[in-house]
């Protein structure tokens, strides 16, 4: 005899079937979201990479601009990102979707990973985390060198 309760639950098999088409539609948004915020990312990197420190600000999400002046921008990358010199070589180690980020509202977020190669640091590993903004462009919301 079946306990009562599982009289009203359907079958393993058919909630694993109507799961199915969402979870794949799910996994499909969040490709194509990892592959919306790619192209801004590298944009906005080259910016980095070449000094452009006030139209890097320029090109970031608002959060971004919210969280920091031009000139403390200014001030983190001169100190930060300048004596690590030219860029050498950048590779893609990940790029996960987000919806909820540690100290940020809830958005949708890309964090993207590369091992990095400076002409002073051989190993870095540089994250940044493309978000879409209200208008729904995807800009850069953080960045960060380790």
């Amino acid at each position: 005899m079946r306990p009562f309760f599982s009289a009203f639950l359907p079958p393993l098999w058919l909630v694993c079937l109507l799961a199915g088409p969402v979870l794949a539609d799910e996994a499909l948004e969040q490709k194509a979201a990892r592959e919306a915020a790619m192209e801004p990312a590298l944009a906005w990197l080259k910016l980095v990479d070449q000094g452009d420190y006030d139209q890097s600000w320029e090109a970031a999400a608002e959060l971004f601009k919210k969280a920091l002046t031009r000139e403390q921008w200014n001030q983190a990358l001169n100190g930060a990102r300048k004596p690590l010199g030219r860029l050498i070589s950048r590779e893609l180690k990940s790029a996960s979707y987000a919806e909820s980020l540690p100290g940020a509202p809830d958005g949708r977020y890309v964090v993207i990973q590369f091992a990095t190669v400076f002409e002073k640091k051989k190993g870095a590993l540089e994250t940044v985390t493309p978000m879409e903004d209200p208008d729904g462009v995807w800009r850069v919301s953080g960045y960060y060198i380790k």
